[in-house]
């Protein structure tokens, strides 16, 4: 008995060292030496003492197209390894121009030498590399750079960038669709065509954002205040539409289809209240933006008024903003875009915050983002465990065309297309094509004194 034990111990022993300070191969020849084992001791003798050779980044730089009509803005990370680049989504649709000009003047000489692997570091030093924090065009130029750099990663770890941030969570990305109409018969039909599609989650809305046509009579253009082109939003014919629509939408399409609603921040705080009153018995899944950032300090009353779920962020700029609205239960979705905020990084640190106060996401995805940055924003709703919803759009032959291997919509939702990194890639003589332009897009809306209602 005693010489059977010392046996084992010795065996256990040997075995040990060969997991320890043994070669991996001679712990392998133990377990058979199948080829698929020597295959995997050859790697793990290959990271033995060190991780993957360093590989630098050798250049950095824009490219911008509009195949869809929107400006988007990608950030390439070329390598100093043949062949190895990344793509990030870097699109500030309303000022695009100043964002290729902020990525190729100043971050190429942020960059090149560094090594690819140290996002992070990459991350926090370009953060505060301009001394005063990241508006908007320098944050997106971060978003891209950001991207790119988990692009890469994924591609030289060959996996997708969801099994780099900790695998699935789900099978796929479940979508929210739109549906707009001028009437609320309208609305309920266009919602009804969603659901027969798959979609289990449509946001509606009746004339775009602020039913600008309900406004009938814009004073302030009689007066000759403000430019022609600027829109008109009456807000009180708004707040007592929303709730119309949402009874006629309930009525047709029943209780199984989630409803969300986009006010876009247009309406002042007490009316809000008020309006998320008169929907609660329609049960939203969401109100989103319901006040400006500016506004945030209202968000105490507002929880207390009504239990209408609520999503925030989309205006958000600095990743900071979120961490006491999260943290105090302002709101119960995170609305903004990877694009914007700072990309995966700072996206997956949100919504990691989110998961301890059973906030969720709903990451921003209107057309002008682009199928990089919607790639980027379905592998982080694979991974993170309190994934809510992601906004869906209908990429076109054309966008498919500039950028193969978007993201696939079916039934609902988004599916990645597996390969490594984010799967999405450039056709750049497809993209010099279609051109972006100045075009700084309407976002100068009026009361009708001629008041500017921020966004």
């Amino acid at each position: 008995m005693h010489n059977k034990k010392n046996s084992a111990v010795h065996d256990r022993r040997t075995v040990l060292k060969a997991l320890g300070i043994g070669t991996a191969s001679g712990f392998l020849g133990m377990l058979g030496g199948s080829s698929s084992a020597r295959a995997a001791g050859n790697n793990i003798q290959h990271h033995r003492g060190g991780s993957l050779p360093s590989i630098k980044i050798r250049n950095v730089k824009a490219i911008a197209t509009a195949p869809q009509g929107a400006n988007l803005v990608i950030v390439k990370v070329e390598t100093t390894e043949p062949g190895l680049y990344g793509l990030g989504c870097a699109t500030f649709t309303q000022r695009a121009e100043v964002v290729v000009t902020a990525i190729n003047n100043y971050m190429p000489d942020f960059c090149v030498g560094r090594d690819v692997d140290n996002i992070e570091d990459m991350w926090q030093s370009f953060f505060v590399s301009s001394y005063w924090r990241n508006g908007p065009v320098l944050n997106n130029a971060l978003s891209g750079l950001d991207q790119a750099l988990w692009d890469i990663k994924g591609k030289r770890a060959n996996m997708p960038v969801y099994q780099l941030l900790g695998g699935k969570s789900r099978f796929a990305v479940d979508c929210y669709a739109h549906a707009d109409g001028k009437s609320p018969e309208e609305v309920a039909v266009n919602v009804q065509k969603y659901m027969d599609q798959g979609f289990q989650h449509v946001r509606i809305q009746q004339g775009g954002y602020g039913s600008l046509y309900l406004a009938e009579k814009p004073d302030f253009k009689d007066a000759g205040f403000g430019r022609a082109t600027d829109d008109f939003m009456d807000e009180n014919a708004y707040v007592l539409a929303v709730p119309k629509m949402f009874k006629e939408v309930r009525k047709q399409c029943g209780e199984n289809v989630e409803l969300l609603h986009d006010t876009h921040e247009r309406v002042q705080p007490i009316n809000m209240i008020n309006m998320c009153r008169r929907l609660e018995e329609y049960n939203p899944y969401f109100i989103e933006d319901p006040v400006s950032p500016e506004n945030m300090d209202w968000f105490k009353q507002l929880r207390m008024s009504t239990t209408v779920p609520l999503a925030m962020g989309e205006l958000f700029n600095n990743p900071n903003e979120f961490v006491g609205a999260i943290a105090s239960h302002s709101f119960d979705y995170i609305r903004c875009h990877l694009s914007q905020v700072g990309g995966i990084t700072p996206a997956m640190k949100i919504a990691r915050l989110g998961e301890f106060f059973n906030v969720k996401s709903a990451w921003h995805g209107p057309g002008d983002v682009s199928p990089v940055g919607h790639a980027a924003q379905c592998h982080v709703d694979l991974a993170i465990w309190n994934f809510g919803v992601q906004e869906s759009i209908e990429f076109s032959d054309k966008l498919r065309e500039v950028f193969p291997g978007t993201p696939e919509l079916k039934k609902g939702y988004f599916y990645v297309n597996e390969a490594p990194g984010l799967g999405v890639d450039i056709d750049e003589k497809m993209a010099a094509k279609y051109p972006i332009n100045n075009h700084a897009g309407r976002w100068t809306i009026r009361k009708r004194d001629g008041t500017i209602i921020r966004p």
